[in-house]
């Protein structure tokens, strides 16, 4: 089966986003998301807390803290500050997103969303699904661990 050009850059940028997911300071799990337009990276983003708390995610009992960002919401607010516009943008995560990021990705614009893992609850790809976003799982974990 020949691997088409979209294919390796769909996989490059996913590669990128796990990379990036390994900055995250989450014991629990780190989470890596870039969004490109044009074939350029306009943002990325990891899980973690908000500016200015401390980097820990997780509380004494190891449960994550209800104020940690997602990290497809880190690059979508990091876009929103910038002067780029994530208008027909596509999003490369390393774990599909959860509802409430669903509805943000939806809001800027993102016309497309590339996922390594499914996340247990398939609710915000069942709602991205229903807003006409184009869904691809591409699971590239035997390449990533290389």
């Amino acid at each position: 089966m020949k691997v088409t050009k979209q294919e390796k850059y769909d996989r490059a940028y996913l590669r990128m986003a796990r990379e990036w997911g390994k900055l995250s300071y989450c014991k629990r799990r780190q989470v890596g998301a870039i969004i490109v337009k044009d074939r350029m990276i306009i943002s990325d983003g990891y899980n973690g807390t908000p500016t200015g708390f401390e980097n820990y995610c997780e509380d004494d009992e190891g449960y994550t803290k209800w104020y940690v960002l997602h990290a497809e919401a880190n690059a979508i607010l990091k876009v929103a500050a910038s002067t780029q516009s994530s208008e027909g943008a596509t999003l490369y995560i390393t774990l599909s997103p959860c509802r409430e990021c669903s509805k943000l990705i939806h809001q800027a614009g993102i016309t497309r969303v590339v996922y390594q893992t499914a996340y247990k609850d398939n609710s915000g790809l069942l709602f991205l699904e229903r807003a006409g976003v184009e869904l691809l799982h591409l699971p590239i974990a035997e390449e990533l661990a290389q």
